[in-house]
Formats: structure tokens, C-alpha cells, sequence
């Protein structure tokens, strides 16, 4: 019997394990565990998220989230270890770059259990992103890379990684798209906003370098505000957005009164949220895996960034990198608006069968050694 553990933390982990999760378990001679590491605990961001992607209760949940992120790190690790003492695994998977990846490779790799990093290669070259470091570090110490575009094999050819190491598999993120897509076109959501399909805008932000400097918040609301004046904008407000509001004294309620296209909700689970995007005349937001959705969906996107891990998305797909100049961005949103946008590509390997790929190579590794 092979032991997996899947680990989830953050609301992105979650549409990424998912596809393993089903992959893995309907395989002969495979025991799948999930555990939930608890970084992101409020019910928006975790629980409806299993609920849309057909994810069982996780058998462990480490309730870590909270506390800086040496805290939040810190106690994974400790969490996560006990974990690995009861299960006794033969492979664990971690995906993407939050801190739940970095803490629990860690603790496996130290343990000499063989660890997995999904969506590997992805490089910022932003080291002030702590994404970034995760990424670093997890790649390095990692046993197997799972990658899901071109410049992720090019960043880890360029960091000395073994070949072996190394699999270019697809966006296993893009399985869940593919998965839930039936389900997606009968959600409801727009008439429940009150929008028409392709006649409003989509915004999403969170990173610290938009969010937490009140002056760069004060300026993108003013400039969100000017756009709800062309056009209806939905804003779902990430929990740790919402704070920096606040803080910044600007009061949410307020806003929409005054500014009533301007619509600042509440987070929205998987389903909901795939429907918006799939039918938004543009996308503007700060987000990494909204720049690869955005593109396989061949929607417009402005990312509000001065770099992008995932280059693929402007290469091939249907993403603008506006950096932090706002004018820049009010430039590139109207072009949009007025039709002028590249139609784009879905990259190679974003079919849907990422998790497949990922379970087979993992399968024939494992039934090698015996």
C-alpha cells in the first residue's frame, strides 16, 4: 500500500489538491491522506472551496493559521510532524508557494520521506514576495518537481536542478476548471449581483504591495471608483483586503453608496467565483493563478504587478503586466474595454489531465523500488 499525503493550506492549494485528490484515489494500492494545514481558516476562503470541488472533510486539520509568518510557519512544522508520525508516509505532495508548502516540505524532506512540489519553477525574481522564498526553498529541497510551464523548466535548469528531478506536466489547476465546467455555466451568481455577461468588470486584490501601503490602497479605490463610472465593478474583498480597508479609513458600506457600480462583496466560493470570471468583460487584479484561469477562459487580464511568475500568461495567453502606474493600467483597461485585446493561446498540457500525469509518475516511482 502506498501512503499519500496531500497537503492544503491556502484558498489556490485547494482547487490544486483537488484533481490529486480524485487522481490518487482512484488508484489500486494507493491510502490518501488530506490534511488541511488551517492558514487560510475563515469559511469564504477554505471550507466552501471543498464543498465546490467535491473535496472530502480533510482527516487532519492542523489549525494554523493566524500570527506572522515565522509564527504561522513555525507551528505547520510542529503540527505537520506529529501528522507524519501517525501515517507514516510514503510521499507527500505540496502545491504552490504559500507557507504551508514551504513548512511541511520541510519537515518531510528532513524526515527522508519523498517530497513532491506541484507547480514548480515558478520564479518572480521578487525576492520581497515571500511567495518567492517559499517557491526558492521548496524547489531546492524537494524530490520531485512537477512543473506547468515553460519557464519553470528553464528556472530550475538555470538553478542547477537535476533533469531527473524535473516534469513538465501541465496546470493542475486547470483540471478543476475542466472538472467543475458543467457546474460553473448553471451557477447563478450574475443575476444575483444583477450583472449582464460581458458588460462588467472583475477585481481582485490582496498582495501586500497593493494592500498594505494606504496610500497605494487610497489611490487604487479612487481609480476603481472612476472605472465603476464606465462601467459595473465587482470587487470580492479577500478578508486581509477588507482589514487594510478599514485601516486605511475607508469604510466599505460607504463606498457602495456612493459609488453604487462599484460592488464590494464578500468572497466568493469556486463555482461562483469561475462564473464571473468566465463571463467578465476584463479581469484586473494581483492574483497568480487568475492570470493562468483568465487565460485558459480567454478573458482579458490586467495584473497590477510589477512582475509575473507565471510569464506563460502574457506570452501565450490573454494577461497585461501593468507594474504599479495606474495610468498605465487605466490605458490598458480601456483597450480592453474598446475591443483591443490579443486573443491568446491555452499553453500546452493545461487539458485537464495534469493530476494524471502527476499520480502516474508517482505510481511507477513507487513500483520501482519494490
Amino acid at each position: 500500500m502506498q501512503k499519500i499525503i496531500l497537503v492544503a493550506g491556502a484558498r489556490p492549494n485547494f482547487v490544486k489538491i483537488a484533481p490529486l485528490w480524485r487522481a490518487f484515489s482512484a488508484a489500486d494500492g494507493v491510502e490518501v491522506t488530506l490534511v488541511h494545514t488551517g492558514q487560510h481558516y475563515d469559511d469564504a476562503m477554505s471550507k466552501v472551496f471543498f464543498e465546490d470541488l467535491g473535496l472530502p472533510e480533510p482527516e487532519y486539520n492542523l489549525n494554523a493559521g493566524g500570527g506572522n509568518q515565522a509564527r504561522q510557519t513555525a507551528d505547520i512544522m510542529t503540527r505537520f510532524d506529529e501528522v507524519l508520525d501517525k501515517i507514516l508516509p510514503d510521499d507527500v505532495i505540496v502545491v504552490g508557494d504559500v507557507n504551508s508548502t514551504l513548512a511541511c516540505s520541510l519537515v518531510s524532506v528532513k524526515r527522508g520521506i519523498r517530497t513532491s512540489h506541484v507547480e514548480a519553477g515558478l520564479r518572480s525574481c521578487d525576492r520581497a514576495m515571500p511567495e518567492e522564498i517559499n517557491r526558492l526553498v521548496t524547489d531546492a529541497i524537494a524530490d520531485l518537481l512537477f512543473v506547468s510551464e515553460p519557464s519553470g523548466i528553464e528556472n530550475l535548469k538555470r538553478e542547477g536542478v537535476a533533469e531527473g528531478k524535473v516534469h513538465s506536466v501541465g496546470n493542475v489547476m486547470i483540471d478543476s476548471l475542466v472538472f467543475a465546467s458543467d457546474t460553473i455555466k448553471k451557477s447563478e451568481v450574475l443575476s444575483r449581483f444583477q450583472l449582464e455577461s460581458h458588460k462588467y468588470v472583475l477585481v481582485t486584490i490582496h498582495r501586500p504591495s497593493n494592500v498594505d501601503n494606504p496610500p497605494r490602497l487610497i489611490d487604487l479605490l479612487n481609480w476603481l471608483k472612476e472605472l465603476s463610472l464606465k462601467i459595473p465593478v465587482l470587487f470580492p474583498v479577500h478578508p486581509r483586503t477588507r482589514n487594510r480597508l478599514v485601516e486605511a479609513g475607508l469604510d466599505p458600506v460607504q463606498i457602495k453608496q456612493q459609488f453604487p457600480n462599484l460592488k464590494l462583496v464578500s468572497p466568493q466560493g469556486y463555482i461562483d467565483f469561475q462564473r464571473l470570471v468566465s463571463r467578465a468583460r476584463l479581469v484586473v487584479t494581483d492574483s497568480g493563478g487568475l492570470q493562468e484561469e483568465t487565460t485558459w477562459l480567454g478573458v482579458p487580464c490586467v495584473t497590477l504587478r510589477e512582475n509575473t511568475e507565471r510569464p506563460v500568461t502574457i506570452t501565450q495567453g490573454t494577461n497585461y503586466l501593468a507594474g504599479s502606474d495606474l495610468l498605465k493600467a487605466d490605458e490598458m483597461v480601456r483597450a480592453c474595454l474598446a475591443g483591443k485585446t490579443k486573443k491568446g493561446r491555452i499553453p500546452d498540457l493545461w487539458d485537464g489531465l495534469t493530476a494524471q500525469r502527476i499520480a502516474d509518475v508517482l505510481l511507477r516511482k513507487h513500483k520501482a523500488l519494490f
